[in-house]
């Protein structure tokens, strides 16, 4: 079920969305500002957003000084990095690897009245089919969920605080003016903003098919689960022939999935071989449009790969 020959990646512009659409809070900078005007001084705080036509819309307590930053200056930055739950997170950082993240700069617009009621309402209508995606899930789907830590609801559920709490907020759109990609390597990498608003965000991102706390919950449980990990060490050894003795599932998209594998590294000066942590890729021969056709693909990279060793073995 694997393609074989070029790994199929996503562009930079695919990344950038799919990590936007993949989180519900990101840090928001402003310029400092007092009655005197602008004091070219920066003000953070980590804020809470969803993405519409590929532009984050951004809700700031009433409390925070980006409301009165903002009436002075409207230019802004923002960024969010790939959420990476449980196991994964620390290994990342036991390996000093950081997660992938998107920064933005441009204007930040206050919306008021009509534009931030329809703003709420774009929001609630995004949290109601993250639900029923939620629903709508297999028992196999379900079942592999069940083994994350983070449950199905933590991203609907965050952001429903925005629309339920007792907390006033004001509701921000960011008009973006640029757009990096950041690796987990550190590496910055320029996106062509025509790119970021033509393209549509992944369906296993996207909160119409899939909700993204799905997404997050699928790489966890995987993750999380010791059955699974050893299917992911095995597709390393059978497809990519890497002589791996661990593996945690890093990334998915409709093209196949990443994976961070440790892999026997090639031979030192004297002699010996040690064990290195490496980003793998593989593949789908077709396209996954969803979830469930993801974890399909899953099994069928599993099946295929125990016949390969069974032929090897000569069982």
């Amino acid at each position: 079920m694997m393609k074989r020959g070029k790994s199929s990646v996503l562009t930079f512009a695919e990344k950038c969305k799919n990590i936007l659409a993949s989180n519900w809070q990101g840090h928001l900078n402003t310029i400092k500002a007092d009655a005197k005007g602008s004091k070219e001084e920066i003000y953070t705080s980590k804020v809470k957003y969803f993405v519409k036509k590929g532009k984050p819309y951004i809700w700031v307590p009433e409390k925070e000084m980006h409301n009165v930053n903002t009436i002075i200056d409207e230019r802004g930055s923002f960024a969010a990095s790939s959420p990476l739950p449980g196991p994964l997170a620390h290994l990342l950082r036991s390996i000093r690897k950081l997660p992938a993240r998107v920064a933005l700069v441009g204007d930040v617009v206050h919306l008021k009245d009509e534009k931030a009621m329809s703003a709420a309402e774009s929001l609630r209508e995004t949290i109601l089919a993250e639900q029923r995606a939620v629903k709508e899930l297999s028992y196999s789907v379900s079942g592999t969920l069940s083994s994350s830590y983070l449950g199905s609801s933590l991203r609907s559920a965050n952001l429903e605080e925005l629309l339920q709490g007792n907390e006033q907020y004001s509701v921000y759109r960011f008009n973006l003016s640029s757009c990096m990609y950041i690796d987990g390597n550190g590496g910055v990498h320029e996106v062509n903003l025509e790119d970021i608003e033509k393209y549509k965000a992944e369906p296993l991102s996207s909160s119409l098919s899939l909700s993204s706390s799905v997404r997050g919950g699928l790489i966890d449980g995987i993750n999380q689960s010791e059955l699974r990990r050893r299917a992911l060490i095995l597709f390393c050894i059978t497809f990519l022939k890497e002589n791996a003795k661990d593996a945690f599932l890093l990334s998915v998209d409709r093209n196949g999935f990443d994976v961070l594998g440790k892999v026997l590294g090639s031979v030192n000066a004297d002699g010996s071989r040690e064990y290195q942590w490496k980003e793998l890729r593989f593949t789908f021969k077709d396209e996954a449009a969803d979830v469930e056709t993801f974890c399909q693909r899953l099994l069928e990279m599993e099946e295929e790969a125990l016949k390969s060793v069974s032929r090897f073995s000569g069982i």
